[in-house]
């Protein structure tokens, strides 16, 4: 292979490259966003534990909103990484099939293409509702201020 004949197959395949990179510091944010929701977790089950009876439900309500949250960034990280994977897949097919003169379908590139932006909403979709989880948390913290 020439590399006038390789230059048009590299600029082909580094668009899905461009998404990756994307995706990757949505990717950051995410476990960031994660990291603290295990670490604000880990405090809240230790007032629990020594805390008064009295503030006991307060405490297992965020709890329970915590625990839905970090269930919702799992699958929201999960669904990014699989968009990666998809599009590093995608990648692959692109750059294969030009050096190798092959054939790669409309399909099947269109298919990878789709199935990786599904991912993606899917991930997106699953990160808005831990935002908006977290707004619950934040009213039940500060409700009980907010009253007095």
């Amino acid at each position: 292979m020439h590399l006038s004949t390789l230059i048009p197959t590299l600029q082909l395949a580094v668009g899905p490259v461009i998404l990756i990179s994307g995706i990757g510091l949505l990717l950051l944010g995410m476990s960031n966003r994660y990291g603290r929701t295990i670490d604000r977790t880990r405090e809240i089950a230790r007032e629990c534990r020594g805390g008064p009876a009295s503030d006991r439900e307060r405490v297992t309500s965020q709890l329970r909103i915590l625990m839905s949250r970090a269930r919702l960034l799992r699958a929201a990280i999960a669904m990014a990484c699989v968009s990666v994977l998809l599009a590093a897949v995608l990648v692959i097919v692109l750059f294969v099939g030009g050096l190798m003169s092959l054939e790669v379908t409309a399909p099947v590139v269109g298919g990878l293409f789709i199935a990786c932006m599904t991912a993606l909403l899917a991930s997106l979709f699953l990160y808005i509702a831990d935002v908006n989880h977290s707004l619950v948390a934040l009213r039940l913290e500060v409700s009980d201020v907010l009253k007095s």
